[in-house]
């Protein structure tokens, strides 16, 4: 086991859930802000600026495959500082920005500077810490970091009220800087040099190839992608489901944070009932819970209901979606990885990066087709709840034949 950071426990594990909240804030605190964005550089089509979610996510997903081997190679701290200053930059670029489409460039970058801290968070936990210990700091830090996402909207209208749309990236560009400084004044780089692994492209691309080629670790990605995009789904449509359905924009923060609350119970109920039922069964059972609840969602919508009882069945199933993520996510993510011990690391990246640029390739042309009714997300994520089921039947035969 490495030397210790010389931060005390309490402030290294502030420091790593405030780099894994990177990406929740990078969402979330943009979702008060696409209307007005949406008004001021897109008016012939509002619907554009779901993009600004989904162009992040897409460079996050890019940036993953790179940053873990880039941090093996280099250090942990060179990655996060290159990746903070990269998020930084693009930052500014997006806050002085006067077109979409240079926004949507700049959100590009932010997420593969985004991918830095995200990733290499993780590593420096397990370069520091083993066992119960290590899990002990991830569950802390996973704890502060599940707060983001019901603090996010709030935090990004208040900031619309004080300075507009274009202050929430200069609170990126901030937040960004904070961990560079206390990463690089505070945290002794982790990883020795006699430990590190030089960059090589073709053992990436092996892992790639064996990834691929192994059936259960190839099935456990599509199904991911799948629950990754159902989630993007709802995120980048829901503000606009508040607002032009619903007539709820002011409150919308405070719903997605409660929402956010409940659905984190999600983790908490998978982590008790995983070791007795299984992670396959789990993820079954949650796909096919989504598909009957999307589809009496669907049916409901083509009722003429009163707008208070409409918004109430809205949240219960928003709720739903958020739920199955937490029941579904991790386990494929164990899934996948189980197999693929002897090149973890490098697993890790590979995975997470296929996953995460798929589920946002098949999210935003989703988010596009919004047209002031529920019936394309609630259709879109019927689908891919099917398909996932289906996904998942078909891997407990294969393993069966093993």
């Amino acid at each position: 086991m490495s030397t210790k950071p010389a931060m005390s426990k309490a402030e290294f594990i502030s420091l790593v859930a405030m780099m894994m909240a990177t990406i929740a804030f990078s969402i979330d605190a943009m979702l008060p802000a696409l209307p007005e964005i949406g008004a001021q550089l897109s008016p012939g089509d509002v619907n554009q600026a779901q993009l600004i979610l989904t162009s992040f996510v897409l460079g996050m997903g890019i940036g993953t495959f790179f940053t873990g081997p880039l941090s093996d190679a280099f250090g942990r701290k060179p990655v996060i500082i290159t990746g903070a200053a990269l998020y930084i930059i693009s930052a500014g670029v997006a806050w002085a920005s006067s077109s979409l489409e240079l926004v949507l460039i700049a959100r590009v970058v932010m997420g593969l500077g985004a991918a830095g801290p995200r990733v290499v968070a993780i590593a420096i936990v397990r370069d520091l810490y083993s066992g119960r210990e290590m899990a002990r700091m991830m569950s802390i830090a996973m704890m502060i970091f599940t707060l983001v996402p019901a603090i996010a909207p709030m935090l990004g209208q208040f900031i619309i009220l004080i300075a507009g749309w274009r202050g929430i990236f200069a609170a990126f560009a901030l937040f960004a800087l904070i961990i560079a400084l206390w990463t690089q004044t505070r945290l002794p780089e982790p990883l020795a040099i006699e430990k590190r692994r030089p960059f090589q492209l073709p053992l990436l691309l092996a892992a790639v190839k064996e990834i691929i080629q192994h059936p259960t670790v190839r099935l456990s990605i599509l199904v991911q992608t799948l629950c990754l995009a159902i989630l993007f789904t709802m995120i980048t449509m829901v503000q606009q489901i508040y607002d032009l359905i619903f007539d709820r924009a002011d409150s919308f923060p405070l719903w997605f944070s409660l929402v956010a609350l409940l659905s984190g119970s999600a983790s908490l109920l998978n982590a008790a009932f995983v070791v007795r039922i299984g992670m396959r069964r789990i993820v079954t059972w949650s796909l096919a819970a989504q598909i009957l609840l999307s589809a009496l969602m669907l049916t409901l919508a083509g009722f003429n209901l009163p707008s208070t009882l409409a918004f109430g069945i809205f949240v219960v199933w928003q709720t739903s979606v958020f739920f199955m993520a937490g029941t579904t996510l991790g386990n494929l993510n164990a899934m996948a990885m189980e197999p693929m011990g002897h090149i973890a690391g490098m697993a890790a990246s590979v995975i997470g990066a296929i996953s995460t640029v798929f589920a946002a390739a098949i999210a935003a042309p989703i988010g596009l087709l919004f047209n002031g009714t529920l019936f394309p997300i609630t259709l879109g994520i019927l689908v891919m709840s099917s398909l996932g089921y289906l996904i998942m039947l078909h891997m407990a035969r294969v393993e069966a034949r093993f």
